[in-house]
């Protein structure tokens, strides 16, 4: 393609400008405004963020051929940025630059104190007790940067995992000692990140995990407290499901409905699950629509277990992100995993190791959790479900 002169130079003005005033050139003309009470997917689209494009692009330049093309498309898909430890919080603000005012910025707040109780993998940078650090180094600038940022649209998914374990693993001691943290930490978050220019789903686990019979209720509930005791934030529209994860969307019967206890669990896919624990949250007093991580759920039958969690092997890159989906409650398919980046390391030998990261149907080897994974990325792509 051949540029002329004036779309040269108007590429070198760009270029030449400071993030600030390219961020003006972006987003909206004016402030955004966004009614959680209405599916926000049906106006804006999911943005590709900077940072996962920035990894696709890498990757792909190490591939040739069709294969780079391809992974090329990946880096067009709309994901969500991980904002995981503090020093992380520069990469949101750089990611913000050149939103258009069409799409939406997906945000993954994750730095809770004792961060991820019930795993070795995946722990965070906080200790249990350190709460006010998280309040104000982690999400007290956080609220300033989307503050100063009002002409962009942002849909946060708040704490992975975290609310979810205080519910099934609240007998370890790790979460017993992280479970007061957990609660005031999160409704700390959802109570000053109620902006209007914010969009807020809380982390549910999935269907393998909250969808038993015996823990929805127990699950809603606890959910449920802790919306409230953020005094009911609008801007929480309700929940965020399968994050990282693996489970099939509408998959029937279910990957594990021959499973010996599968009569104990009625939520066979996410939609089974997103429908029967929204009616749930419903009767708890919580907001219960839902968007639901389809970025490595592409390939099915690969697991042994439900609860296997850490770098599935043979897995695919799902669904593309989009508000289709089929179900009123269910807002939309978004992929919040940064499909390529390792769910926790291979190496027994290594402090984060988390056994899951050892079984058999665990991509092998695998560096540390976060950490860039080529092999693994490029097996998403192959076995991505549609196929690029």
């Amino acid at each position: 393609m051949k540029l002329n002169a004036a779309a040269l130079a108007a590429l070198a003005v760009t270029a030449s400008a400071t993030p600030n005033e390219r961020r003006q050139e972006t987003g909206c003309a004016s402030a955004v405004t966004l009614d959680a009470s209405t599916n926000v997917w049906t106006k804006y689209k999911l943005h590709a963020n900077s940072f996962y494009r920035s990894e696709v692009e890498a990757a792909a330049e190490t591939m040739t051929g069709t294969a780079a093309e391809k992974a090329l498309k990946v880096a067009d898909i709309g994901s969500f940025v991980w904002v995981d430890t503090r020093s992380a919080i520069s990469r949101l603000e750089d990611a913000i630059v050149g939103v258009p005012c069409d799409d939406i910025l997906g945000v993954v707040i994750y730095d809770l104190p004792g961060r991820d109780c019930a795993a070795k993998a995946s722990n965070g940078e906080l200790k249990v007790g350190e709460l006010s650090v998280y309040k104000t180094e982690y999400i007290d600038p956080i609220v300033k940067i989307l503050k100063a940022n009002p002409n962009t649209a942002f849909a946060l998914v708040i704490e992975p995992d975290s609310l979810p374990n205080l519910v099934t693993n609240i007998d370890l001691q790790t979460c017993q000692d992280s479970a007061e943290g957990y609660r005031e930490g999160v409704a700390y978050a959802i109570s000053e990140l109620n902006l209007p220019n914010v969009v807020m789903y809380l982390d549910a686990g999935h269907g393998g995990w909250l969808g038993w019979n015996d823990n929805l209720e127990p699950g809603a509930e606890e959910l449920a407290a802790v919306y409230k005791a953020a005094g009911s934030p609008s801007q929480l529209r309700g929940i965020a499901t399968n994050v990282a994860g693996w489970n099939a969307w509408d998959l029937s019967p279910g990957e594990f409905a021959d499973a010996t206890d599968a009569e104990w669990n009625k939520c066979q896919n996410e939609k089974i699950y997103v429908e029967t624990f929204g009616e749930a949250l419903a009767a708890a007093g919580m907001p219960n629509h839902a968007i639901i991580d389809t970025s490595r759920n592409g390939v099915q039958g690969l697991r042994e277990e439900w609860g296997n969690w850490c770098n599935v092997d043979g897995a695919g890159f799902g669904l593309r992100p989009s508000s289709e989906t089929g179900s009123t409650i269910a807002d939309a398919f978004v992929w919040v995993k940064p499909g390529g980046e390792s769910d926790g390391t291979s190496d027994s030998s290594a402090t984060r190791y988390d056994s899951y990261c050892g079984k058999p149907d665990a991509y092998q080897p695998s560096p540390e959790a976060g950490t860039w994974n080529q092999a693994y990325f490029e097996m998403l792509l192959n076995n991505a479900k549609p196929a690029f």
